[in-house]
């Protein structure tokens, strides 16, 4: 797997018309640079509260399988990624906190792992990760 190349200048790149550059990587590497889904997805992203989670994540679920329709693997692995994020952002909060609060962002980090997990089993985000990483990791 190749690893995620923070050295580009990503502020300058098109990621949807250069997908040879982008890397998976591990985890959330990328959801802050990787443009234009950075400026489509991060808007989307909220994890306060169990509400703001579901709004988000349906939000967030859409822009995947509006990806994955047009056969943009970028695009969706971000969605996927912003998922992710929202999850740990909302468990780490959780754990952090004493509470209802705490268990209201635990609530909010289950309704991200959900969609997250949805997202990760969907078999033709599969094949496109699998076909990505064949043309661009070899």
């Amino acid at each position: 797997m190749r690893r995620f190349d923070y050295s580009l200048d990503y502020a300058g790149l098109d990621l949807r018309e250069h997908p040879e550059l982008y890397a998976v990587g591990r985890g959330e590497q990328g959801v802050f640079h990787v443009e234009p889904y950075k400026s489509e997805l991060l808007p989307l992203w909220e994890f306060a509260t169990v509400e703001k989670a579901e709004r988000s994540s349906a939000a967030i679920a859409e822009r995947f399988g509006a990806y994955l329709a047009a056969g943009d693997f970028v695009g969706a692995d971000m969605a996927r990624k912003y998922l992710q994020m929202g999850y740990t952002r909302a468990r780490r909060y959780a754990n952090r906190q004493e509470g209802e609060k705490a268990q209201e962002k635990a609530d909010a980090a289950q309704v991200f792992k959900a969609a997250w997990d949805a997202a990760a089993a969907d078999a033709t985000y599969q094949r496109l990760r699998a076909e990505h990483r064949e043309r661009y990791d070899a």
